[in-house]
């Protein structure tokens, strides 16, 4: 994982700190490109915040999806002037696509999938232009309507966000 920026909270490798071990996933794969993601996921244009899933299990209970953090965003401006940090409002909505693949591509039909809840979010570290943010999911619960899951967001060997988010389908994109 590439890192341009450094800050606090570091993983420790003997204890991993992370949402499920990562021995043995190749975070450089490509399972699945942005035009892959936009068949379960509704988002498009800037919204569209993944830019590939790397890995997935078996039963697609758990996943990590990349965000290439790139300097030309339309947030970087003004997030901050000379210091531009990926807003963590934008990395819970990261976290949030790769939820919303994971649980459309169990379903028949794609559905919009909304936010209900935020939980225990909290921001450990900085992510920046030339950064990529790996994000991790796992399932604490999934229903043919709801869902509940863990996410972390990392940047090198940094934990730079973590979050449970609750999500439920609204059923199918307009026009369909």
């Amino acid at each position: 994982m590439s890192s341009a920026s450094s800050q606090t909270e570091t993983v420790n490798p003997a204890t991993n700190g992370l949402l499920f071990d990562l021995a043995g996933i190749d975070l450089s794969a490509k399972m699945r490109d942005r035009d892959a993601i936009a068949k379960y996921n509704p988002h498009r244009g800037e919204m569209a915040l993944l830019d590939a899933i790397v890995w997935e299990n078996a039963d697609k209970s758990r996943g990590i999806g990349i965000k290439h953090i790139r300097d030309d965003e339309f947030w970087v401006p003004g997030h901050f002037p000379g210091k531009p940090l990926y807003p963590g409002v934008m990395q819970v909505e990261t976290a949030a696509q790769l939820a919303c693949y994971l649980f459309n591509s169990r379903k028949k039909e794609v559905t919009i999938a909304a936010f209900l809840r935020i939980e225990r979010a909290a921001f450990r570290s900085m992510a920046a232009p030339g950064d990529d943010l790996y994000i991790l999911c796992r399932d604490v619960k999934f229903g043919r309507r709801h869902f509940i899951c863990d996410t972390q967001g990392i940047v090198g060997d940094r934990v730079v966000f973590e979050a449970q988010i609750h999500g439920m389908s609204l059923g199918p994109p307009n026009g369909s």
